[in-house]
């Protein structure tokens, strides 16, 4: 069995008992207990398990306010706000597109569908369907950059002549807004790069 593999089935114990002890693992693979602690310390070091005075066991879900943004922990409760749907019907909310964008990027693979509001119509739209205006001099008090999401296309070309921005599509925006962050974190953001399920 590979170490990927094992890693994978560890995960599914600990969902199904809570906490596994080093040496109970050891003997379910047979193999040694310097090859599970090789196994684990990924799954460690991406937060995926904790370490504990009993072994390991899965660490315990934050509880986010359905009216908090999700990236940045600022409220989310205006209309520029993007609801993430996952693929286990969880629901996410970020404060903006920025940050929709951003906590989009870090779990895609959970995520089924992104829905956000026209900036010009408040109509609610599928992200993967709208364009996304970066860039712009309008300045909404939200996350920087700022990013505006508009249903039509013609529109959103129209508002770049008297505002300025970059357009772009869903993907070529995920991929642009974490280019223009650098590496760099929302300034309120504490769950980048987690990419677990809140």
């Amino acid at each position: 069995m590979l170490p990927i593999e094992r890693q994978q089935q560890i995960l599914i114990w600990l969902e199904e008992e809570g906490n596994l002890r080093i040496s109970d693992i050891s003997k379910r693979f047979n193999v040694s207990e310097m090859t599970v602690y090789r196994d684990i310390k990924p799954l460690l070091d991406q937060k995926k398990v904790l370490k504990t005075s009993k072994g390991i066991s899965i660490p315990p879900k934050q509880s986010i306010p359905p009216d908090v943004c999700t990236y940045c922990l600022k409220p989310a409760k205006s209309r520029f706000s993007v609801q993430l749907i996952k693929i286990d019907q969880e629901i996410e909310t970020t404060c903006c597109a920025h940050c929709g964008l951003l906590r989009y990027k870090d779990i895609k693979k959970d995520v089924s569908q992104v829905i956000c509001r026209d900036f010009l119509k408040d109509t609610t739209i599928s992200a993967k369907m709208a364009t996304f205006m970066l860039g712009t001099n309008l300045n909404l008090n939200c996350c920087e950059p700022q990013v505006l999401v508009f249903e039509s296309f013609q529109q959103a070309i129209q508002f770049q002549t008297g505002f300025g921005g970059e357009l772009y599509s869903f993907e070529e925006a995920v991929v642009a807004i974490d280019e223009k962050m650098n590496g760099s974190t929302c300034q309120h953001s504490t769950l980048k790069g987690r990419g677990e399920s809140i």
